[in-house]
């Protein structure tokens, strides 16, 4: 057992003897495969981080329908029971018109005008209306689509909801093409980034050519001979994990200014910071992934022992 100890901790410090002895060339296969760490990170988090605000903007976007003026209350009541039975509804609220014109009031409270515009009617002039929230986003045309064809659709005045189904549809098309745009860049990247790691072992391998030879006649194990540069993709996939999670760092703080109020009511440095080990558990693992893989790979094809 003491045997195998020294002799994983003989080629870890070979492994890490040959990490620091490149130089330049690991410099290179670390900016490479932290570039494509970032990148499919970034992707993610973004991703992750968008959902999060869809669902914050979901939550506050609804459809309101507006009933006619000689519409009763009781018939709009029976309008929502109906529509509540609709799978797609999550929530579906009542709101009569004389409620609609004291949070009109309030809401505009510090303006003079519209209280004045207010006072020149006999009667008040807004709707009563049904707030419907649905559970998910692209649910809300289903809803207004079976509204419109509904048998009460003639006593509806008005549905509000186009602006809102732009919002939502623009922001779902930018997530898709943020998600797009940073996957094929990451596969991009990572290809790049196996095969600069893969050289850069092999270059080790070459320089030591004539100690594989010496270390077979002295009756070293293919394991024995093999580990060093298993060891060294893995120092190639953990330092461009701790260069990645520093480069997230500096750029959540960059943009955090930007996203305030976005994400939980937070902005991307306090989702940074609440899923840092996450973040850096996955960088990580994924680094030594690329690394370990890289290592095999190289050690398969030109390591004849």
């Amino acid at each position: 057992m003491e045997m195998k100890i020294t002799k994983l901790q003989r080629t870890f410090k070979e492994g890490l003897n040959n990490f620091y002895r490149n130089g330049w060339l690991s410099f290179a296969t670390v900016s490479i495969l932290a570039i494509s760490l970032y990148i499919i990170s970034s992707t993610a988090i973004i991703s992750v981080a968008s959902s999060i605000a869809l669902k914050n903007i979901q939550d506050k976007i609804d459809v309101r329908v507006y009933f006619n003026p000689d519409v009763e209350d009781n018939k709009i009541q029976e309008i929502k029971n109906k529509l509540a039975e609709y799978q797609e509804i999550k929530a579906i609220n009542f709101v009569s018109k004389d409620r609609a014109l004291e949070q009109f009031k309030i809401d505009n409270a510090e303006n003079p005008k519209i209280k004045t515009a207010l006072d020149q009617f006999d009667e008040n002039p807004l709707l009563s209306s049904l707030v419907i929230n649905a559970k998910s986003p692209d649910q809300y045309d289903i809803i207004v689509s079976a509204i419109s064809g509904s048998s009460f659709a003639g006593e509806v005045s008005s549905i509000d909801y186009k602006q809102n189904k732009d919002a939502i549809n623009r922001l779902i098309t930018i997530i898709k093409i943020v998600e797009q745009v940073g996957l094929t860049l990451g596969i991009v990247f990572i290809f790049i980034g196996v095969l600069i790691t893969f050289n850069a072992i092999r270059l080790t391998m070459y320089a030591h050519k004539q100690e594989f030879e010496i270390m077979r006649l002295v009756g070293a194990s293919n394991i024995y001979i093999r580990m060093p540069f298993i060891f060294e993709g893995i120092f190639y996939g953990v330092s461009s994990a701790v260069s990645v999670i520093l480069a997230l760092f500096i750029t959540s703080k960059f943009l955090a200014p930007v996203t305030q109020g976005s994400i939980s009511g937070g902005d991307v440095m306090d989702f940074y910071l609440g899923h840092f080990f996450v973040i850096f558990g996955l960088l990580l693992v994924s680094g030594i992934a690329l690394g370990t893989i890289s290592a095999a790979i190289a050690i398969r094809r030109y390591l004849k022992i």
